[in-house]
C-alpha cells in the first residue's frame, strides 16, 4: 500500500478512537471537572476531623485486614502523593499520603479487599499488564522505526489485549471501590468512636464519590487504551516520514 493509503487508515483509526472516547464519556455521564470536584470532597474538612477520631493509617489497615482474616499480608506507608495500592508480587500494600482525607478508611478498605480477591486473577493481571505495557513499548519503537509492515494487524492486536486488560482490571476495581464502602462502613461502627449520625455523614459522602468513581475508573481504564493506539498510529507516521 502507498504511504497515501496507509495515512488515510492511520487517520480513519484515529477518527474512531476519537469518537469512541467521546461516546463512552457521554455513555458514562462524565464532565471534565468531575475528577476535581471527587478530589475536592475528599479533603473536606469537616468529614476529615470527624474521621480523624480513628486511629493513623496502618493501624487502621491492620485492623481491616485481620477483620478479613488477612493478617499476613505486609502494610507499609509512604509520603508519597502517588494512589494507595496492593502489590500482589510480595503481598504488601503501600499507604500513600492520605491522613488529610476523610475518604482514607475506603481507600485503605479498598485495597485491603484487593488482598484477598482471587489470587490468580490478582496475580494474571499484575503479570498480563506488564506484559501490555511492554508489548506496546515494544510495538512504538518499532513504528517509530518505521518497521510496522501491517498497520491494521497491530491495531487489532492492541485491541484485543486492550479488552481483556480492561474485562479485569475493570472486574478487580469496581469490585473493590463497591465493597470498599460498606467494608469501611463496619469498621467504623466496629470501633465506637464515631457516632451513628457521623458515620452516615461519611457513608453517605463515600456514595457519593462511588456513583461518579466508578464510571471515572472504568473511563479512565477505556480511554489508556484507545489512547495506546493513537499514539501507536502518530509514531507510525513519524516513522513513515522519516524512513
Amino acid at each position: 500500500m502507498s504511504k497515501g493509503g496507509k495515512k488515510v487508515e492511520s487517520l480513519i483509526v484515529v477518527l474512531v478512537c476519537i469518537i469512541f472516547i467521546y461516546l463512552i464519556k457521554y455513555l458514562f455521564g462524565i464532565k471534565i471537572d468531575d475528577v476535581k470536584k471527587i478530589k475536592e470532597l475528599g479533603y473536606d474538612k469537616e468529614l476529615t476531623e470527624i474521621t480523624n477520631k480513628l486511629p493513623d493509617n496502618k493501624i487502621i489497615c491492620d485492623e481491616i485486614l485481620k477483620k478479613l482474616d488477612n493478617e499476613e499480608v505486609k502494610v507499609k506507608e509512604t509520603e508519597s502523593k502517588m494512589a494507595s495500592l496492593y502489590i500482589v508480587a510480595t503481598n504488601t500494600i503501600l499507604i500513600s499520603n492520605i491522613k488529610d482525607t476523610f475518604t482514607r478508611v475506603q481507600t485503605i478498605a479498598h485495597e485491603c479487599l484487593h488482598s484477598i480477591q482471587n489470587k490468580r486473577m490478582v496475580m494474571f493481571n499484575y503479570i498480563y499488564s506488564n506484559i501490555y505495557i511492554i508489548y506496546f513499548i515494544v510495538l512504538s519503537v518499532l513504528a517509530l522505526l518505521g518497521k510496522i509492515k501491517n498497520m491494521l494487524l497491530h491495531v487489532s492486536i492492541l485491541t484485543i489485549l486492550g479488552f481483556i486488560y480492561y474485562i479485569i482490571r475493570s472486574y478487580l476495581e469496581t469490585d473493590a471501590m463497591i465493597k470498599a464502602e460498606y467494608l469501611a462502613k463496619s469498621y467504623m461502627q466496629d470501633k465506637n468512636e464515631m457516632t451513628k449520625e457521623e458515620i452516615e455523614q461519611i457513608v453517605n459522602n463515600y456514595k457519593k464519590i462511588n456513583n461518579k468513581g466508578v464510571a471515572i475508573v472504568n473511563f479512565s481504564l477505556l480511554m489508556s487504551i484507545t489512547i495506546k493506539i493513537v499514539i501507536f498510529e502518530i509514531l507510525l507516521q513519524i516513522g513513515y516520514l522519516i524512513r
